[in-house]
């Protein structure tokens, strides 16, 4: 049935409204045509598409329409081929069953482009929460397309992008129904387009892409230049003018191999043996007397670099043939002719090997790796099958043999199971059926395959026949063993038939048409011959990527190595296995139709449609299923489908048997009539049914779902509440355990700590439960203070002053300067000790000091280097008492200079060095900027002793003081600001003032 999918039907054509469903009658080519004119190039043939190439682009593959078919049913949008692959896709996904999608079609009907509509639709529907490792393997298979068809894919005079090999893909889907990886096999390269192309036609895009895409370095490496007439191979092709744009190309196909993970060696590798075939294709032979000799002998050389092998090699495997005849090597001299032949062989050999070892390396990356379905769930297959389709060419030859046997067999499979199968099927279950008669091509695929009598099998015997062997002897073969088969005929069998000519030509009747072959190069072609000779100079390169192309070259000449099959009997075995797996999965068909053979987006040629029409089986598929059921199911799995839509099967029936719950369900949903019960199926007629079926089913779903969901939350709610309970209960005992056991613990370790040496403090701290880490801490803190106090209540009111000093020091200092001086004793007063001779004058000018002043005690005193307000720096005592702080002069006998009030100090600045810079800032900004010096020993460090007393002093008179560790040292002369800066010089002495441009200096030793 042709689907409307959404038009009115016209009067000029007879439509009948068939249970729901617009279909047309014969001719199904007017409708086709119909649909064509409004720019819908889509049909259904049941779950048939049936695809018109509308030859332009269409706005019909977009991210809008993609979700406008994503998971409805097939009818319920109009015909696409985004619905096909969203059956296939829901097929594999609701049943875990694995399905295929079958393109066919002639050579140009968009059988290419159809598979790449189905990749991304599938890659657009996946992986919705944007897993990274499943967008990597979308991405992979995406791009595989673009690397294939570059070196697999050609301009023919029908097509601008035929496929010239045949491909199918399985994609591999985990539990969840998101892509993992794939697997591509690859049938029968073209790769006689390599050395020659028909008039009008090209070589495979790679070699084009390369010339009119390559960067300028890269032609200069591979010797070449960017006009493809100038190699004898591609030249027919070069001068065609055409649409592609071979530049852009070349960098998205180089693009995508670096994405799918080609190393740069290998690009290279790919390069340099395109460019090497190029130039086989130019070498020329020569005779002189007996010798054949290569006449261009500069491109020996050219190929020798891109091969990596040696130039004597290279000349001695084109010119010679190492023949074993027992124990015996011989070296047999090549004629001009055989060494034209054995280039031309390894040309084709060497792009074959390298379009193989391409797809082996996208396998490497794409296949499925470390899955358990144990693990993982199923691993479930979606197929996309897109292979040359069937050719009729002026000149048809070995490939188009092999390429229309193929469609013949695809065709059969179609017959199988979509007509045969089906109608023999209603037989089987006792459905009432009236036959319908279509045409069954198994003649014709027998007439090829078959043991003994098929053509393979006469074209093997004729190779392996010992002597020469012609095409000739081919052709009498296939005369005598296929003179009385009604599809077979030559000029011998029909002298009046003169469009076959004698010796040379025989004819079959495909499925598809008459198609007259040329017996020339069959023979060649089949056997396939590639001397070793080339097989070891391609594996004794010196490149591993080509060394690991070709390991049968490792073999040497001496050993014995089996007939190597032949190119038929490979490419038979290669169409039964993919026949073979395309039968045990789900198949679902795209049928490609060509409405005219110039590519017109305007013209739709009756007669050329009508003919498609007739070959493709598909008028005999819409008579049977309009006749038929477009569903079956065997009685157990539609009732675990949907056995939840009726009270009498739900959770399960009593009634004698499945078939008679089955009865009972239709029945009581009210599709009785459109339903016919079998032995073990039951069919439904209408699509419209199985929708129905499949909603009410989605709204049972949803409500089974949320009572299940509701009893099982309780349940869960119940088990949860009972394990909390539990776990509480132990979870309190447990904590009480673990308390008076820390406190017993702590209570053991501690109990004699008043009479230990050091009270305690060697003493490790047992480790306490979570829940008491608080009080472990509050516990410390009270042990520390005991202890300290227990130490402090013994000393001096001296000592107790210095302990308190140096605790400030501590936290004023720690982490910001290396010595503190805390191992030493700190005496304050050190102009007494560092100044022995002058120590009874300080005596009596600090008592006298003190008699004028009335202060308690010296909090610091030593000699300092001072820089004043006019930039002089000059030695001065320095004198800190609990009430002033005084300059002396020690010159002079320690003559007082001046006493600032020690309230009137906001603060002290210290470097974070080993320097004695100190700053003392005042309330008025006259800042007092000193360098302690003259200590005694001379390396003793008291910045932490003067900032520690000065902190504990203020600390005891309720006072703060700012105490600031930075480099430089911001401070004020008289009102004016500037910087101290502390620089270490290897020559100098003793620490010094200069004067800079934002203040001072101080130079200190650098040792």
């Amino acid at each position: 049935m042709l689907a409307e999918g959404g038009s009115r039907p016209s009067a000029m054509f007879p439509f009948r409204l068939t249970n729901g469903v617009l279909v047309a009658l014969p001719p199904s080519e007017q409708r086709l045509h119909m649909r064509f004119e409004k720019g819908r190039i889509y049909s259904y043939i049941g779950e048939v598409v049936v695809s018109v190439n509308p030859y332009r682009a269409m706005n019909v593959y977009g991210r809008e329409v993609v979700e406008q078919y994503k998971g409805r049913e097939l009818y319920e949008r109009p015909p696409h081929l985004f619905a096909i692959a969203d059956a296939a896709y829901k097929a594999m996904k609701r049943r875990n069953k694995d399905t295929c999608i079958v393109i066919s079609g002639e050579s140009g009907a968009g059988k290419t482009e159809a598979s790449k509509y189905i990749m991304q639709y599938i890659a657009a529907i996946t992986n919705p929460n944007q897993r990274a490792e499943v967008e990597r393997v979308k991405n992979m298979l995406l791009k595989s397309n673009c690397v294939l068809e570059a070196f697999g894919n050609a301009k023919t005079s029908r097509n601008d992008n035929s496929s010239r090999f045949g491909k199918y893909m399985d994609i591999n889907f985990d539990f969840k129904g998101d892509p993992i990886g794939g697997h591509i096999s690859n049938y029968l390269l073209e790769k006689s387009r390599v050395i020659f192309q028909q008039e009008g036609e090209r070589s495979f895009h790679s070699y084009y892409q390369l010339l009119r895409g390559a960067p300028d370095s890269l032609i200069r490496s591979l010797h070449i230049q960017k006009d493809p007439t100038a190699y004898n191979y591609i030249k027919v092709g070069g001068q065609i003018k055409s649409s592609i744009n071979d530049g852009a190309d070349f960098k998205a196909v180089a693009d995508a191999m670096k994405l799918i993970g080609f190393t740069g060696d290998e690009i290279q590798t790919v390069y340099k043996i395109l460019a090497t075939i190029l130039h086989l294709g130019n070498l020329a032979f020569g005779v002189d007397g007996d010798v054949t000799l290569i006449e261009n002998t500069k491109l020996v050389s050219v190929i020798r670099d891109l091969l990596s092998v040696k130039e004597e090699k290279v000349e001695k495997a084109l010119l010679n043939r190492t023949v074993s005849t027992g124990r015996d090597v011989i070296e047999k001299q090549h004629t001009a002719q055989e060494a034209g032949y054995g280039r031309d062989a390894l040309a084709k050999a060497m792009y074959e090997r390298l379009f193989c070892w391409i797809v082996g390396r996208i396998n490497d990356v794409i296949e499925v790796k470390n899955y358990d379905a144990r693990v993982h769930g199923k691993n479930t297959v979606i197929g996309v099958l897109d292979i040359y389709g069937f050719e009729i060419f002026q000149n048809n030859s070995f490939e188009q043999f092999c390429i229309n046997y193929c469609n013949e067999k695809l065709q059969q499979l179609f017959i199988q199971l979509v007509l045969k199968q089906e109608q023999e099927e209603y037989q089987r279950e006792g459905i009432p059926w009236k036959h319908i008669d279509y045409f069954n091509n198994q003649i014709i695929v027998d007439l090829v395959e078959q043991q003994h009598k098929g053509i393979f099998s006469v074209l093997d015997e004729a190779c392996m026949n010992v002597g020469k062997v012609t095409d000739e002897v081919f052709l009498q073969g296939l005369n005598v063993k296929l003179a009385k088969h009604a599809h077979y005929t030559s000029r011998k069998l029909s002298p009046t038939d003169k469009s076959l000519e004698f010796n040379r030509d025989f004819r079959i009747r495909h499925y598809a048409g008459d198609v007259m072959y040329s017996v020339v190069g069959f023979i060649d072609k089949n056997k396939d011959t590639l001397f070793q000779d080339f097989k070891r100079l391609l594996y004794n390169s010196s490149n591993p990527v080509l060394k690991a192309m070709w390991p049968e070259g490792k073999l040497s000449i001496t050993e014995v190595t089996k007939r190597p099959l032949t190119a038929a009997t490979l490419f038979k075995n290669s169409m039964i296995s993919l026949v073979e797996n395309l039968a045990s999965k789900e198949p679902y068909y795209v049928r490609c139709i060509k409405p005219n053979d110039v590519k017109s987006p305007l013209l739709f040629e009756q007669e050329r449609c009508r003919h498609q029409v007739e070959y493709l089986g598909l008028l005999e598929n819409v008579r049977v299923r309009r006749a038929g059921f477009a569903y079956r199911q065997t009685y157990p799995r539609f009732l675990q489908r949907y056995k939840m839509i009726s009270e009498f099967t739900w959770p399960n029936h009593d009634l004698p048997s499945d078939g008679e719950a089955v009865k009972k369900l239709l029945q009581g949903c009210g599709f009785g009539h459109d339903a016919a019960f079998g032995k073990t199926k039951v069919f439904i007629r209408t699509p419209r049914t199985l929708f129905s079926l499949e909603e009410q089913r989605v709204e049972m779903v949803q409500r089974i779902v949320l009572f299940l969901q509701k009893v099982w939350r309780g349940t869960i709610a119940r088990m949860r509440y009972r394990r909390m309970r539990a776990a509480l209960v132990i979870l309190r005992a447990y904590r009480r355990y673990k308390v008076r056991s820390y406190v017993r613990e702590v209570t053991r370790r501690f109990k004699n700590v008043r009479s230990m040496k050091n009270y305690g403090r060697h003493l490790k701290w047992p480790t306490p439960p979570k829940v008491l880490r608080k009080f472990e801490e509050a516990l410390r803190s009270i042990y520390n203070r005991w202890w300290a106090w227990t130490l402090i209540k013994g000393l001096s009111p001296e000592e107790t002053l210095q302990v308190r000093a140096k605790v400030a020091s501590l936290e004023a200092l720690k982490g910001q300067r290396a010595d503190l001086g805390l191992q030493r004793a700190w005496e304050g007063n050190y102009l007494k000790r560092d100044s022995h001779d002058m120590a009874s004058t300080f005596t009596l000018v600090s008592g006298e000091l003190q008699r004028k002043d009335k202060f308690m005690r010296i909090l610091f005193s030593g000699n300092v280097r001072k820089i004043n307000r006019f930039h002089k720096a000059a030695d001065r005592a320095l004198l800190i008492t609990d009430r002033h702080l005084y300059k002396m002069d020690p010159l002079k006998q320690y003559k007082p200079m001046k006493s600032t009030p020690l309230y009137n100090v906001t603060g002290v600045s210290v470097s974070p060095g080993k320097d004695q810079l100190v700053v003392f800032h005042t309330k008025d900004s006259r800042d007092l900027v000193v360098c302690l010096q003259g200590m005694v020993p001379a390396n003793e460090s008291r910045i932490g002793e003067l900032v520690g007393t000065l902190l504990s002093h203020f600390k005891s008179e309720k006072r703060k003081l700012q105490v600031n560790i930075s480099s430089p040292i911001q401070c004020s002369m008289s009102g004016r600001k500037c910087t101290v800066i502390v620089e270490p010089k290897i020559n100098q002495s003793q620490p010094d003032f200069t004067k800079s441009r934002s203040g001072y200096i101080l130079a200190v030793p650098g040792n």
